[in-house]
């Protein structure tokens, strides 16, 4: 996926994301622009079955093209969550240094248990690769 010119092109692709997945049962999906360069995305897309991916990303444009300054995505199913995905760096942690900062927290002890997330990036939009993470959940 080409990154995005404009903050106005990243708005367009996140209000449509129902007209690309059709699994998608609900979004509230907000992008906020904060000053001159930066921007928030925050929200919620819903699926069936009570899965929800839970959305934050700080955006921005100063160097030309749209980027992902910093990211926390939260995938549920009802009351629980499966796992957690951010950009926080861990240097320290060499398990994690092929795909730094990009990594996932699972269970068991999710806050402490991370492994590396090559499917997230700060210069291509994530929401893609966890809308079809939560497909492969759904079985479909």
């Amino acid at each position: 996926m080409t990154p995005f010119q404009s903050l106005r092109e990243y708005g367009t692709f996140v209000y449509t994301l129902r007209d690309q997945f059709p699994c998608i049962v609900s979004s509230t999906l907000v992008l906020y622009q904060r000053g001159r360069m930066f921007a928030e995305l925050t929200g919620e897309v819903s699926f069936p079955e009570g899965y929800r991916l839970n959305v934050f990303e700080r955006l921005t444009w100063d160097s030309g093209s749209l980027a992902i300054e910093g990211y926390s995505y939260e995938v549920w199913r009802g009351g629980e969550e499966l796992y957690w995905c951010d950009s926080q760096p861990h240097p320290n942690d060499p398990t994690l240094a092929d795909t730094d900062p990009h990594h996932k927290h699972v269970p068991p002890d999710a806050k402490h248990n991370r492994i590396p997330a090559p499917g997230l990036s700060l210069t291509e939009p994530n929401l893609p690769f966890l809308i079809r993470e939560v497909e492969v959940l759904l079985g479909r």
